[in-house]
């Protein structure tokens, strides 16, 4: 079975790595659109564009199915791009959702939610998390992390700097934190540390497999035999994270 992984950068790279590990697929191609990234503070009619545009990227490759590892354009353009595909699209909000409901059976307890300016407008998270029982919520744009992980850094004062930024009227420790941005799983040892051990990370990487292998019945059975990456400028860099990532 051959998948496409599409992110608007390297963040999707933190979802591939988990899909390898679950050993999902046979040949993976991944694809970034490093040229325009981030998307997120991007409007919504431009992320839908970028988005169908990666699905033409797709179609001489002949997918069996695309994970689009982009909140971002999971908030946006993932019924659109349905619309134009014949093969399964799957995005991430749906599974990061479905594994907090998963870990945390205390729907009262505090939950913070962070990724892009266009994810947390979007309210996408919010609304599915409230469908769900989840109230005590807190959203957090923390854009400034995309370019930081583009920028290969993972750890540092810079990212120190940023935590300090966005989390410095947060007194104590969420009980668990959504990674609404898949650059930010590359982050999320230096995230942990920060709040001292005390939060649960949502992955939209390990979420996903879960969502796969539970709704689409898909079996830890096919060792990788292929994985090529494509992006729309300075692939090699790409693949520079990609080897130090993976």
């Amino acid at each position: 079975m051959r998948a496409g992984v599409f992110d608007s950068g390297v963040g999707g790279l933190s979802v591939l790595k988990s899909l390898i590990n679950a050993k999902l697929f046979e040949e993976i191609i991944y694809y970034g659109d490093t040229a325009r990234v981030p998307y997120g503070v991007k409007d919504k009619q431009t992320i839908i564009k970028f988005s169908l545009q990666a699905l033409d990227f797709f179609a001489p490759h002949q997918i069996d199915i695309l994970i689009v590892a982009c909140n971002t354009v999971s908030a946006y353009a993932l019924d659109t791009m349905r619309s134009h595909a014949k093969i399964p699209i799957i995005g991430v909000i749906e599974p990061g959702v479905l594994a907090l409901k998963n870990q945390i059976a205390d729907t009262d307890s505090e939950t913070l939610i962070i990724a892009t300016k266009a994810t947390i407008a979007s309210g996408e998270y919010e609304t599915r998390l409230r469908d769900i029982g989840f109230w005590n919520l807190k959203s957090l744009a923390t854009g400034l992390f995309v370019p930081i992980v583009e920028e290969g850094i993972f750890e540092g004062k810079v990212l120190e700097s940023a935590f300090e930024y966005y989390f410095h009227n947060i007194k104590t420790p969420p009980k668990a934190v959504i990674l609404g941005c898949t650059h930010f799983p590359l982050i999320s040892k230096a995230l942990d540390e920060y709040f001292k051990h005390q939060s649960l990370l949502i992955h939209s990487g390990e979420a996903i497999v879960e969502y796969l292998e539970k709704n689409l019945h898909l079996k830890s059975q096919h060792p990788l035999k292929s994985l090529k990456f494509y992006s729309s400028d300075n692939t090699s860099e790409l693949v520079k994270v990609a080897n130090k990532w993976l």
